[in-house]
């Protein structure tokens, strides 16, 4: 269990990092070191793209400027209405599993619905529901793991103290023998996890490295904007936007907290779940309105998901709820053999 708190730690870390806009490697730089901001809308310039910026825009004029910088000349790259999987040379196993495919998809769904924060809120949930199963079984095993914690104490407190080999090897088979005997993979949570992040990270990745994404707006709002400059613009409306941000990040976070057990753990996992807070709330003033949209909507969608998920559980481990239904079903059964 403390192997799968650290790895939680470091995914959380992780995910508040590539949100915050942290890596300056991924970004253009000035003379002096410092990441070159798009004035016109506060966001960091990220170094490659995958396909051309609007050729008449500040942003293609600061590739132009700072081509050294750039592994493809931006005069160079596919205008994002030509971009295909196989655009551009080949950069690697992430970029051409993952990135580009993702970044043809958003694009594709875009221009189908002639508007990229809808793409990019689409494929959010999309994803999420792609990785339903998954977390299914993720929340199975959180639940069962409920059921042993017990046994795991009294394992605990009967080795407590003993440090010596014998008794270790001894603790960890009759704890083994409890994963045996409800059938659990103590690594299996940490797999799922694993299985995810990728994705999430390679999402996030298209999304960066396509211009065409940044230059439409929703609601109002330039999905290139940050929400500083919007508010530094007088455009109050942002403040609803940040305010989305930490919320659904806030519940769904939240949601997903309940199954922790034991009190060491949920002091780790309430440490670490403010520090998330607070640097999302942080980060939020710098995210890219596209991002922004996709991270409140994917959030949204899991805290939904999540209730839906926690029905099915407790329908499953409910036993008087089953003997209802099947009740129900031989009444049906009877009444269709009486017709």
């Amino acid at each position: 269990m403390k192997q799968k708190n650290k790895l939680l730690a470091i995914i959380l870390i992780a995910i508040i990092s590539l949100a915050g806009g942290c890596g300056s490697d991924n970004y253009l730089k000035d003379e002096n070191g410092n990441i070159i901001v798009n004035e016109a809308t506060g966001q960091s310039v990220q170094k490659d793209i995958l396909c051309q910026p609007q050729k008449d825009s500040e942003l293609y004029r600061i590739y132009e400027e700072n081509e050294s910088q750039l592994e493809v000349k931006v005069s160079d790259l596919p205008t994002c209405e030509e971009f295909t999987v196989t655009s551009n040379e080949y950069d690697g196993l992430w970029q051409a599993l993952l990135v580009r495919p993702l970044a043809f998809i958003i694009l594709k769904v875009g221009y189908l619905f002639n508007n990229f924060g809808v793409a990019v809120m689409l494929l959010g949930i999309v994803i999420r529901l792609i990785l339903l199963p998954l977390s299914l079984k993720s929340m199975r095993q959180a639940n069962v793991m409920q059921k042993l914690q017990p046994e795991i104490a009294r394992i605990e407190k009967k080795y407590a103290g003993k440090t010596d080999s014998e008794s270790m090897m001894a603790k960890s088979q009759e704890t083994m023998l409890i994963y045996q005997k409800y059938k659990i993979n103590p690594v299996s949570g940490c797999l799922v996890a694993l299985i995810q992040i990728p994705l999430f990270f390679a999402f996030l990745d298209a999304i960066n490295q396509v211009p065409a994404i940044f230059e439409g707006s929703l609601f109002g709002m330039s999905l290139g904007m940050t929400p500083w400059k919007g508010l530094s613009e007088g455009q109050y409306t942002y403040i609803i936007l940040i305010f989305l941000i930490v919320a659904t990040t806030y519940i769904s976070f939240k949601n997903s907290m309940k199954s922790s057990q034991n009190n060491e753990m949920m002091k780790q996992m309430n440490i670490m779940f403010m520090f998330m807070i607070v640097s999302i709330s942080i980060a939020s003033f710098s995210l890219p309105t596209a991002i922004a949209f996709y991270w409140i909507v994917v959030n949204g969608f899991a805290v939904i998901q999540n209730k839906l998920i926690k029905r099915i559980l407790d329908h499953e481990n409910n036993p008087k709820d089953k003997k209802v239904i099947d009740v129900k079903h031989k009444e049906k059964k009877q009444k269709k053999g009486k017709k």
